[in-house]
Protein backbone atom coordinates (compact mmCIF):
# COMPACT_ATOMS: atom_id res chain seq x y z
CA UNK A 1 0.00 0.00 0.00
CA UNK A 2 1.39 3.35 -1.01
CA UNK A 3 0.24 6.73 0.21
CA UNK A 4 1.44 9.86 -1.52
CA UNK A 5 0.80 13.22 0.09
CA UNK A 6 1.03 16.44 -1.85
CA UNK A 7 -0.07 20.06 -1.74
CA UNK A 8 2.29 21.49 0.83
CA UNK A 9 4.05 24.78 0.36
CA UNK A 10 4.71 28.23 1.71
CA UNK A 11 1.72 30.36 2.68
CA UNK A 12 1.21 33.51 4.68
CA UNK A 13 -0.60 33.46 7.99
CA UNK A 14 -4.33 33.57 7.42
CA UNK A 15 -4.03 31.78 4.11
CA UNK A 16 -5.26 28.41 2.95
CA UNK A 17 -3.85 25.23 1.52
CA UNK A 18 -5.35 21.91 0.52
CA UNK A 19 -3.37 18.77 1.05
CA UNK A 20 -4.11 15.65 -0.94
CA UNK A 21 -3.21 12.03 -0.33
CA UNK A 22 -3.43 9.45 -3.09
CA UNK A 23 -3.71 5.83 -2.03
CA UNK A 24 -2.73 2.93 -4.24
CA UNK A 25 -4.84 0.34 -2.47
CA UNK A 26 -7.96 -0.83 -4.34
CA UNK A 27 -9.72 -1.52 -1.04
CA UNK A 28 -9.30 2.13 -0.05
CA UNK A 29 -12.91 2.34 1.09
CA UNK A 30 -12.18 -0.17 3.83
CA UNK A 31 -9.49 2.01 5.38
CA UNK A 32 -9.98 4.81 7.86
CA UNK A 33 -7.65 7.68 7.08
CA UNK A 34 -5.91 10.36 9.07
CA UNK A 35 -3.52 13.25 8.89
CA UNK A 36 -0.70 13.75 11.34
CA UNK A 37 1.96 16.43 11.49
CA UNK A 38 5.39 16.91 12.94
CA UNK A 39 6.71 20.36 13.65
CA UNK A 40 10.45 21.00 13.94
CA UNK A 41 11.74 19.69 17.23
CA UNK A 42 8.40 18.22 18.24
CA UNK A 43 6.71 14.85 18.34
CA UNK A 44 4.38 13.83 15.56
CA UNK A 45 0.78 14.58 16.47
CA UNK A 46 -2.70 13.71 15.28
CA UNK A 47 -4.42 16.37 13.21
CA UNK A 48 -7.59 14.83 11.79
CA UNK A 49 -9.22 11.49 11.02
CA UNK A 50 -12.08 10.26 8.90
CA UNK A 51 -13.94 6.98 8.94
CA UNK A 52 -14.31 4.66 5.98
CA UNK A 53 -17.58 6.05 4.71
CA UNK A 54 -16.97 9.63 5.81
CA UNK A 55 -19.69 9.18 8.41
CA UNK A 56 -17.52 10.74 11.10
CA UNK A 57 -14.58 13.09 11.24
CA UNK A 58 -12.29 13.98 14.09
CA UNK A 59 -9.98 16.90 14.75
CA UNK A 60 -7.32 17.95 17.17
CA UNK A 61 -8.46 20.90 19.24
CA UNK A 62 -5.72 23.04 17.74
CA UNK A 63 -7.21 22.79 14.23
CA UNK A 64 -10.91 22.43 14.95
CA UNK A 65 -12.92 24.96 12.98
CA UNK A 66 -10.03 25.71 10.64
CA UNK A 67 -9.25 22.37 8.98
CA UNK A 68 -11.61 20.03 7.15
CA UNK A 69 -10.87 16.45 6.25
CA UNK A 70 -12.67 14.69 3.42
CA UNK A 71 -12.25 11.70 1.19
CA UNK A 72 -13.33 10.47 -2.22
CA UNK A 73 -13.51 6.68 -2.25
CA UNK A 74 -13.99 6.54 -6.02
CA UNK A 75 -10.73 8.40 -6.56
CA UNK A 76 -8.93 6.81 -3.59
CA UNK A 77 -8.06 10.23 -2.26
CA UNK A 78 -8.16 11.94 1.10
CA UNK A 79 -7.91 15.68 1.53
CA UNK A 80 -7.15 18.18 4.25
CA UNK A 81 -8.44 21.67 3.61
CA UNK A 82 -6.55 24.06 5.85
CA UNK A 83 -7.77 27.61 6.39
CA UNK A 84 -6.82 30.49 8.66
CA UNK A 85 -3.35 29.05 8.84
CA UNK A 86 -1.06 30.08 11.66
CA UNK A 87 2.72 29.96 11.95
CA UNK A 88 2.30 27.18 14.51
CA UNK A 89 0.75 25.02 11.79
CA UNK A 90 4.17 24.81 10.18
CA UNK A 91 5.07 21.14 10.01
CA UNK A 92 5.53 18.14 7.82
CA UNK A 93 2.10 16.64 7.26
CA UNK A 94 1.63 12.91 6.84
CA UNK A 95 -1.35 10.90 5.70
CA UNK A 96 -1.89 7.50 7.25
CA UNK A 97 -4.29 4.59 6.92
CA UNK A 98 -5.68 2.00 9.28
CA UNK A 99 -7.83 -1.07 8.82
CA UNK A 100 -9.28 -1.14 12.30
CA UNK A 101 -12.69 0.34 12.79
CA UNK A 102 -13.42 2.91 15.43
CA UNK A 103 -12.47 6.46 16.18
CA UNK A 104 -9.05 5.82 17.70
CA UNK A 105 -6.38 7.39 15.49
CA UNK A 106 -3.20 7.15 17.52
CA UNK A 107 0.04 6.62 15.65
CA UNK A 108 0.35 3.11 17.01
CA UNK A 109 -2.80 1.88 15.29
CA UNK A 110 -2.10 3.30 11.87
CA UNK A 111 -0.95 0.60 9.47
CA UNK A 112 0.51 2.59 6.62
CA UNK A 113 2.14 5.98 6.26
CA UNK A 114 2.95 8.20 3.36
CA UNK A 115 5.94 10.42 3.00
CA UNK A 116 5.16 13.83 4.33
CA UNK A 117 4.56 17.13 2.64
CA UNK A 118 5.95 20.30 4.16
CA UNK A 119 3.68 23.17 5.08
CA UNK A 120 5.33 26.43 6.05
CA UNK A 121 3.25 29.31 7.34
CA UNK A 122 4.98 32.66 7.48
CA UNK A 123 3.95 35.40 9.89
Amino acid sequence: VQLQASGGGLVQAGGSLRLSCAVSEDTFSSWAMAWFRQAPGKEREFVSGITRSSAATYYADSVKGRFTISRDNTKKMVYLQMSSLKPEDTAVYYCAAKRAAGNYFAETVMNYWGKGTLVTVSS
